[in-house]
């Protein structure tokens, strides 16, 4: 009777719109739509613990998007079911599969064994189709469209300034850096990587002016504010998301193109993503740019497919999509870059994090998000996690990926 009178409800509504001379209309395209009060505290507020689990669901809903579009051929991955079933011992807890992933607050789990898909879970009203933004893991894209410039003749050199192809820097902390010293985080610019989001510190102050109000964009505070720090180019490892932010504006620069549509034609489409992915703006439809440092929203099983063609040397969807040779120099650290400092287990090469002990490399993101490559097993697992604290909890999430591999290799 309820949904009777619903549908009673909607008609007589509709109905009385048409009496008055009315249409309903689809929300307006004004780019002022993304700068009401309404918008600017959701954006403040994405981070909520006790909601970020369906907030990093669709962020689409609250920033402004730039669509890549995925083509008709989709890399079509075999599935092969594994059980995962068993106990998982975390931080000295024990708990079936559904509690380990609980308690590593777990929205998604897609696992590949040899090229194809042994387990996948979603949670929390989550699906195939979910397009989760990963937060830094879209530093590891980002490098990959610098690799396609670079094969495309559109970078003559990683050893070229950045100042070469963003005039623009001159006199900023990125007037004297190579593109291959922001690649590797040692930009050697003044920058504090300090997630502590309602505070006065430097990630805080851009996030707040560029995400949340919309007024400045990443590569603005870059050539306007951004200083030289203590440290020389390519002398120390300094974690910044500002430097990725620069590498996806010289993409720009160099393909005359957005970021969204050069990722579509050479990556996305050739790879074969089902699903169109969505890059989050640090400003409206009119003068944002995409969030390149962490702003793009993928599917889990899209990004299995990024891990499992980097996986592969490059090769996705029958064909040579990413150059082999920019693969094996994006993802092996080259002697003396791992660790990133002593006594660290991981090193960082470009854009990718590595594994001082293995050979495993990973696209890693804020709140705990990863695609981890491990070659020897030939193993590539996607989770998607929405924790209460920013980063803090690798652990638990190394031994719950690790009990998972024994699973599948023993």
């Amino acid at each position: 009777m309820f949904y009777l009178n619903n549908i009673t409800i909607g008609l007589t509504a509709a109905a009385a719109l048409t009496c008055m001379g009315g249409t309903a209309l689809a929300q307006s395209n004004d780019p002022g739509r993304w700068l009401t009060p309404t918008m600017i505290e959701a954006r403040a507020s994405m981070f909520m613990p006790t909601l970020n689990y369906l907030t990093f669901q669709h962020m689409d809903q609250m920033f402004a998007t730039r669509t890549v579009a995925a083509g008709d051929a989709v890399w079509d991955l075999p599935e092969n079911p594994m059980s995962l079933e068993g106990d998982y011992t975390i931080q000295g807890e024990t708990f079936d599969l559904e509690g380990a992933l609980e308690r590593t607050r777990t929205n998604a789990l897609v696992v590949l064994k040899d090229g194809a898909i042994v387990h996948e879970t979603y949670r929390n009203g989550s699906g195939p189709d979910t397009r989760f933004l990963t937060f830094s893991v879209a530093k590891s894209y980002t490098s990959t469209l610098i690799g396609f410039a670079l094969a495309d003749g559109l970078i003559e050199s990683l050893d070229d300034k950045v100042t070469k192809y963003l005039p623009e820097m001159e006199g900023s902390g990125y007037d004297g850096p190579t593109v291959r010293d922001v690649l590797r985080m040692r930009s050697g610019v003044n920058w504090e990587e300090r997630y502590e989001f309602g505070s006065e510190t430097q990630l805080t102050t851009v996030h707040d002016n560029s995400l949340v109000a919309y007024t400045y964009r990443w590569c603005d505070y870059a050539a306007n504010e951004s200083e030289p720090g203590p440290n020389a180019p390519d002398a120390v490892f300094n974690y910044a998301t500002l430097d990725t932010s620069v590498l996806g504006c010289i993409v720009e620069r160099v393909t005359g193109r957005t970021g969204a549509d050069y990722m579509s034609e050479k990556l996305w489409q050739p790879m074969g993503a089902e699903s169109d992915a969505y890059w989050i703006m640090d400003g409206p439809d009119d003068v944002g740019r995409e969030f390149f440092g962490a702003g793009l929203a993928v599917t889990g099983r899209d990004h299995a497919r990024f891990g499992q063609m980097f996986l592969q040397g490059g090769m996705a969807n029958g064909k040579q999509v990413v150059p082999a040779d920019w693969v094996t120099e994006a993802t092996v650290p080259d002697e003396g870059y791992e660790p990133v400092a002593e006594g660290e287990p991981i090193g960082y090469q470009y854009q990718w994090w590595t594994d001082a002990a293995s050979d495993v490399f990973m696209a890693l993101g804020l709140h705990h998000q990863f695609i981890r490559v491990d070659p020897t097993n030939n193993i590539v697992i996607v989770k998607i996690s929405y924790t209460q604290e920013p980063v803090g909890r690798d652990a638990e999430n190394e031994e719950l990926f690790a009990q998972i591999t024994a699973k599948l290799t023993q």
